[in-house]
C-alpha cells in the first residue's frame, strides 16, 4: 500500500513516493511543457522503480498541475461564449477602470476580454432584482437561439453564464444550463451561482469566464492522466490539489476547475507548515525557489494566510487560495546587462530547455545556477538527485564573458548576481510580512525548492530572521506537501447585512445551507465525517468601506455570536490598519469550510549512532566564495544523510543531499534535529 504525489514545476517535475513502511523515495524528471502528462508518467515510473514497488500497490495518487494556469497564460483555452443579462454584455471588458500604470498613455487593455471577445458575448432577456425577485422571466427561446447562433458561427466549446444578481436567486442560470445541456449536449457550461455566488459583477464574471475557459482542457487532462496511470498499472483514485491548499478527488475538481489555478505553490506552503511543526515552529515565512520563480508565503499559528482573490496577469480571480507572492527569480533566471551597463537578474528564465549554461543543453546566457557553480556552492557531479552533471567550465566561461563586459572578475560578477537576486527575494518577503503588519524577526524562514536552501541563509540574515529551517526533502517539498494536505471543501454566499440589525436566525440558516453543500461534497470523498472540522467565517467591513477582512466566528445561535464577531473584526482591523471606527459593521459574505485532517504521513527516519554518527557526515572540502571572507576558502562539505542530530556545524559549510544544497554562511550555525530538519541559526537569534 503506497502513495505517490507529483508536482509540476517550471524546470523539474517532482515526485514523492511513500511505501506502507514509511520509506520515502524522491525523484525528479524534466518537466515536459509540450505534453505535461508525459513528464508525470515518467516521474511515477521512475519513483516506483527506485522504490521497487508494484504499481498496483499505489492506493493514493495526488497531483498538483499547471494545466489550468498554462491555458490562461498562453491564451489556449476553449472557445468560450459568455451569456449575460441583456444590457450588461460588456461587463467583462469595462471592468473596474483600474490601471496598473497610471501615467502610461500606451497601456493596453487590462481586462480579460480574450476569454470571450465581444462577438462571443450575448445578452439574454432575463432580470433578477437586487432584492432577489424576478423582474423579467428568462426568455428561453431567445437563449436557445443565441447559443445556437454562437455555436454555428464560432464553434463554441464552452459557455459561461453570469446573470445580474444570480447570487441572490440562481433559477435563471440553472434553467439556462439545463436548456443548453438539452439542446447542445457537447458544450461545457459554467454558471456564476456555483462558481462564485457573491456580489461584485465584474469579479464574478471574470472567475466564471475563467472557469469555462479552462474547463475542457482540465477535463481532457484529467481523463488522459487517469488513462495513462491505468496504462502503467496505477489504478488509485486521482486526487488534485486546489489553490486554497486542500485536496479533492479529480471528479469534484473537474466540476469547478478554476480552483486548480496556482495549486502547486500552495502544496509547498502546506508541506513547509507540516515539516516545521515537527520541530516546534508555527510562525513561518516560506521561500520556494525553483528553476523559474520564487514563491513567498506566510504561515501564522500553523495556518497559511488565505487570500480571497488572486490574480493572473493582473486579472482578478476571485477564488480562495493560499496567499503566495511569486516573482520571476529562480535558478534559471537570466543575468543580463541593460543599455546603460546595469546588471539585472530575471524575470526571464532558461527553464529546463535549454536551461542554464552549465546544463550543456544549448544555453548561452548566464543564470543564477551558473553563478552558484562559479561560487562553488553546487557540486557539479551531484545535482538534481545526482543524475545531472553540471559543466563547471561552461558556467565559468559564460560568467567570465559577461564579467569582461563589466570589467569584473567572474567570481565578483557571480557574487553580484546572487546579491541582486537575493535582494529581489528579500523585497518580496517584506511585501508579505512588513506591509501586512508582521515583523519577520518573529518568524522562521523555511527554505524549499531546489535553490531555497542555497539562498535562504542570506535572505534570513538580511531580514534579521533568527533561523532557517531546511526540511528533509526541500527540493520536492511541494510534492510531499500533497501527501500532508487536508481534504477540503468551501462554500460562500453573500449576506450583505449590518450585524447590529441582522436576524441571527437568518444568518444561522444561511450557514446551515452552506454546511449542507460542503457536507455533500465531503461525503463524495468517502471520509470519516466524525473527523471533519467545520469552520465558519465572515467577510466583514465598516459601512461605506470597499474592502473586507475575514473573521472566524462561532456557530451562530443568537445575537451573542454576532456581537462577538463585531468585536473580533474591530480587533483585527486595529491590528492591520492601526485604527478602528465606531461605525456599524456589516457582514458581506458568509463562508463554510469543511476539512478532513489526514495529517502528515509517517516517514521513517534513519537510526541514530553507528554509520550516521561516524565523522558527523563530513565528506571533504571544496573551494567556495564568500565575500566577507575575502574570496574563495576551503569549505567543509557534509552529507545530509549522515548528519548526527544535535551536533552543530559552523559556517562556512555546505550540506549536500540529492534534491538540494544547503549553504551555511559565515557566522551561521547549522544543526540537524531529531525531527529530520536542519535548523540554521543566522546570528539574529544569538544576538537577541
Amino acid at each position: 500500500m503506497s502513495q505517490i504525489a507529483i508536482d509540476i514545476g517550471g524546470t523539474f517535475t517532482d515526485v514523492a513516493c511513500l511505501d506502507d513502511g514509511g520509506r520515502l523515495v524522491i525523484a525528479k524528471v524534466p518537466t515536459t511543457p509540450h505534453h505535461l502528462v508525459e513528464g508525470v508518467l515518467a516521474g511515477a515510473r521512475k519513483a516506483l522503480d527506485l522504490a521497487g514497488l508494484d504499481p498496483a500497490s499505489v492506493t493514493r495518487f495526488i497531483h498538483s498541475t499547471t494545466i489550468a494556469t498554462n491555458a490562461i497564460l498562453q491564451e489556449r483555452g476553449a472557445v468560450t461564449a459568455l451569456l449575460l443579462t441583456e444590457g450588461f454584455e460588456d461587463i467583462l471588458e469595462v471592468g473596474r477602470q483600474k490601471r496598473t500604470e497610471m501615467y502610461d498613455n500606451n497601456i493596453g487593455p487590462e481586462t480579460p476580454a480574450f476569454l470571450a471577445p465581444r462577438r462571443l458575448r450575448a445578452g439574454i432577456r432575463e432580470r433578477i432584482g437586487p432584492d432577489g425577485k424576478v423582474i423579467q422571466p428568462l426568455d428561453e427561446g431567445q437563449l436557445i437561439a443565441a447559443v445556437g447562433d454562437l455555436v454555428d458561427r464560432f464553434d463554441v466549446e464552452a459557455v459561461a453564464i453570469c446573470y445580474l444578481f444570480a447570487f441572490l436567486d440562481d433559477r435563471h442560470e440553472r434553467r439556462s444550463r439545463e436548456l443548453i445541456g438539452k439542446h447542445f449536449p457537447k458544450l461545457k457550461v459554467s454558471i456564476s451561482s456555483e462558481v462564485n455566488p457573491v456580489f461584485r459583477e465584474y469579479e464574478r464574471c471574470c472567475v466564471t469566464a475563467f472557469d469555462a475557459y479552462v474547463r475542457p482542457a482540465v477535463s481532457d487532462y484529467i481523463q488522459e492522466l487517469a488513462a495513462g496511470l491505468g496504462g502503467i498499472g496505477v489504478n488509485a483514485e486521482l486526487q488534485v490539489m486546489q489553490s486554497r491548499g486542500g485536496i479533492t478527488n479529480s471528479g469534484i475538481v473537474a466540476e469547478k476547475p478554476v480552483t486548480m489555478l496556482l495549486s502547486g505553490p500552495a502544496a509547498g506552503v502546506v508541506g513547509s507548515q507540516s515539516e516545521a511543526a515537527l520541530s516546534g515552529f508555527s510562525d513561518l515565512i516560506t521561500v520556494d525557489i525553483g528553476g523559474t520563480s520564487c514563491d513567498v508565503a506566510l504561515v501564522t499559528s500553523g495556518k497559511p494566510l488565505i487570500s480571497r482573490e488572486g490574480q493572473i496577469r493582473n486579472y482578478p480571480v476571485r477564488i480562495s487560495m493560499v496567499d503566495v507572492n511569486t516573482i520571476g527569480a529562480g535558478g534559471g533566471s537570466y543575468a543580463w546587462i541593460d543599455d546603460a551597463g546595469g546588471l539585472h537578474v530575471g524575470p526571464q528564465s532558461a527553464g529546463s530547455d535549454p536551461g542554464p549554461i552549465c546544463y550543456n543543453r544549448g544555453g548561452t546566457m548566464p543564470t543564477v545556477t551558473d553563478a552558484s557553480v562559479v561560487l562553488g556552492y553546487l557540486n557539479p557531479e551531484y545535482f538534481g538527485t545526482g543524475e545531472l552533471s553540471l559543466d563547471k567550465k561552461l558556467a565559468w566561461d559564460g560568467i567570465a564573458a559577461m564579467a569582461a563586459r563589466l570589467s569584473m572578475t567572474p567570481e565578483v560578477l557571480a557574487a553580484g548576481i546572487h546579491r541582486i537576486v537575493n535582494e529581489r527575494m528579500a523585497n518580496e518577503i517584506r511585501l508579505v510580512s512588513v506591509r501586512r503588519g508582521y515583523d519577520p524577526r518573529n518568524f522562521s524562514l523555511v527554505g524549499l525548492g531546489g535553490a531555497g536552501p542555497v539562498h535562504g541563509g542570506r535572505l534570513a540574515s538580511s531580514l534579521s530572521i533568527p533561523r532557517m529551517i531546511v526540511p528533509a526533502a526541500p527540493g520536492v517539498l511541494c510534492a510531499f506537501g500533497l501527501l500532508a494536505a487536508n481534504i477540503e471543501h468551501e462554500q460562500t454566499r453573500t449576506l450583505g447585512r449590518r450585524l447590529d440589525e441582522a436576524d441571527p436566525a437568518e444568518v444561522a440558516a444561511m450557514f446551515a445551507d452552506l454546511d449542507r453543500l460542503c457536507e455533500a461534497k465531503m461525503r463524495r470523498e468517502n471520509v470519516d465525517m466524525s473527523r471533519v472540522e467545520v469552520t465558519h467565517l465572515m467577510d466583514m467591513r465598516y459601512v461605506g468601506q470597499s474592502y473586507e477582512l475575514e473573521v472566524p466566528t462561532e456557530a451562530v445561535r443568537g445575537r451573542a455570536e454576532l456581537k462577538a464577531a463585531i468585536l473580533a473584526y474591530n480587533e483585527l482591523h486595529g491590528r492591520i490598519y492601526g485604527y478602528t471606527h465606531p461605525e456599524a459593521v456589516e457582514a458581506i459574505n458568509l463562508r463554510s469550510v469543511f476539512s478532513f485532517k489526514g495529517g502528515r504521513p509517517p516517514v521513517e527516519t534513519a537510526p541514530a549512532g553507528g554509520r550516521r554518527a561516524e565523522g558527523y557526515g563530513h565528506k571533504g572540502t571544496r573551494r567556495a566564495y564568500f565575500e566577507e571572507l575575502g574570496g574563495y576558502v576551503d569549505t567543509p562539505l557534509y552529507d545530509r544523510a549522515r548528519l548526527t542530530p544535535d551536533v552543530p556545524i559552523a559556517g562556512p559549510a555546505i550540506i549536500e543531499q540529492p534534491d538540494t544544497t544547503t549553504v551555511v554562511y559565515p557566522g551561521q550555525v547549522a544543526t540537524g534535529d531529531w525531527a529530520g530538519n536542519v535548523i540554521v541559526v543566522t546570528g539574529a537569534e544569538q544576538a537577541s
